[in-house]
């Protein structure tokens, strides 16, 4: 499960960049490498990083239980 986990958090971070841009430059990148925003890749990419957004935000809690996050040394 740790691999999804590590997709999902890429996925997000490619999300939040190209958002970043879009907000900044309205330079959508995902548009640009894949053709434009109705491009079967670019929705597929789009559609990844929001099923990403809603494992992490459904999942959160075993997310932190598998990587062991809000333990003490101790408990570890």
């Amino acid at each position: 499960m740790k691999i999804v986990d590590i997709a999902a958090a890429v996925l997000l971070v490619v999300g939040g960049l190209n958002w970043g841009l879009v907000g900044l430059f309205q330079f959508d990148l995902v548009a640009a490498l894949f053709g434009g925003q109705g491009v079967l890749l670019s929705r597929l990419i789009y559609l990844l990083v929001g099923l990403s957004a809603l494992y992490q935000t459904l999942g959160l809690r075993s997310i932190q239980h598998r990587w062991e996050i809000g333990k003490t040394v101790s408990e570890v």
